[in-house]
């Protein structure tokens, strides 16, 4: 018994140690990227990021609450295109994403507002790289992280490469068709 009650105290003894060096070490800026090529020219890869539709029909998060409330606002298509989305499953949530920047056939911007389960806001990238008769797309995002959420990092690094790779994979089909 002794041995057991050892090891949960070095077990919470390391959990404490990492907290710390967690909310020292990491900045209070979170990037995250992932890439992928997509055989199809950046015209028609275009189609599938510049507007909320379209990117709504790839969206991995979505998945996660069929039953999920979608509002779309502002002219589709354009800076102001506009959704919100409201979940009573947390992993969903709620929040806005509104289009911000607008690069015919390069880039798109947008701003994420989560309401729930956290607050919070991030700003979305999607640049389009033409490599011949293929279109590289990079997916970021960028937040501000308080020191809570940088002991969280690894799982989000985590979560994140998880839902950009099933993302980038719904688009590359859709753009592939």
């Amino acid at each position: 018994m002794k041995t057991f009650l050892k090891m949960i105290g070095i077990f919470i003894f390391l959990l404490i140690v990492y907290a710390v060096i967690a909310m020292l070490a990491f900045g209070k800026n979170y990037h995250y990227e992932k890439s992928m090529v997509i055989n199809a020219p950046k015209e028609r890869v275009w189609q599938q990021i510049s507007s909320m539709k379209a990117v709504n029909q790839w969206n991995p998060w979505l998945k996660l609450d069929p039953g999920m409330k979608l509002v779309y606002s502002g002219t589709e298509g354009q800076v102001g295109d506009k959704y919100c989305w409201d979940s009573k499953n947390d992993e969903a949530g709620a929040g806005c994403q509104e289009m911000k920047e607008l690069v015919l056939y390069q880039r798109q911007k947008t701003e994420m507002i989560f309401k729930k389960p956290f607050e919070g806001e991030a700003m979305s990238e999607m640049i389009l790289s033409p490599q011949g008769n293929t279109t590289k797309v990079t997916w970021t995002m960028d937040t501000e992280q308080d020191p809570m959420m940088k002991i969280m990092r690894p799982v989000m690094d985590y979560q994140m490469g998880k839902s950009y790779e099933e993302g980038l994979n719904n688009l590359k089909k859709l753009a592939e068709q």
